[in-house]
């Protein structure tokens, strides 16, 4: 499995559970107990499991000294296993650990980067185009949530290029000029005179 298949890849091991950031466990289910920090918490045995059916490791996190002699070990039979990275405390509250994750998206440091901005304002063709982008821009600006919108065009240009398949749009998503020309959904907002503020509530 590949390692973007990682979402946090945090493990913390002591003496009997792993705390263990998973996408495809989370999606399954399989995990039912976390933390104060929402990491999902299995046991050793998972953890086997996991390697065992061949799933990366080598962005694995363990906070146990058990980490340096696996390290040592592997070093000295010279085996072409992963390296693990001891975790360190989290020493932050919950709150602020919170808001540190939620900016950090994980995405190419190509689209961290880019203007979003700039790069909406040359999809826009029309002055009428142009006129509704900026408009919606204030909002996206107001909310603090341009990072989505990097995001979502990293998302776009993966499954184009990767020919998956998503639908036309729905909600009130669909209100979004600025995500129409992205390619989140395919309803022209302008043409449907669709109000944005149904999307972006502007209170």
């Amino acid at each position: 499995m590949e390692s973007t298949s990682w979402r946090h890849s945090l493990i913390v091991l002591d003496n009997q559970y792993i705390l263990l950031y998973y996408t495809t466990m989370l999606e399954t289910g399989r995990i039912t107990n976390t933390n104060e920090y929402g990491e999902p918490i299995v046991n050793c045995n998972d953890l086997m499991e996991l390697v065992y059916q061949g799933y990366d490791i080598d962005k694995v996190k363990v906070n146990d000294d058990r980490v340096e002699k696996y390290n040592s070990i592997i070093k000295d039979l010279a085996l072409d296993w992963p390296e693990i990275q001891k975790l360190t405390n989290i020493d932050i509250d919950v709150k602020d650990y919170d808001k540190a994750l939620q900016s950090d998206w994980y995405m190419p440091k190509s689209y961290k980067d880019m203007d979003i901005e700039n790069h909406i304002r040359q999809l826009a063709k029309t002055t009428e185009e142009k006129i509704r982008v900026e408009e919606e821009l204030i909002l996206y600006r107001k909310y603090s949530i341009l990072n989505v919108l990097k995001f979502l065009v990293y998302l776009i240009d993966t499954m184009r290029e990767n020919n998956i398949v998503w639908g036309v749009g729905r909600g009130s998503s669909v209100s979004s000029y600025v995500l129409y020309l992205i390619g989140v959904h395919k309803v022209d907002s302008i043409k449907y005179d669709l109000d944005v503020t149904e999307f972006l509530k502007d209170k």
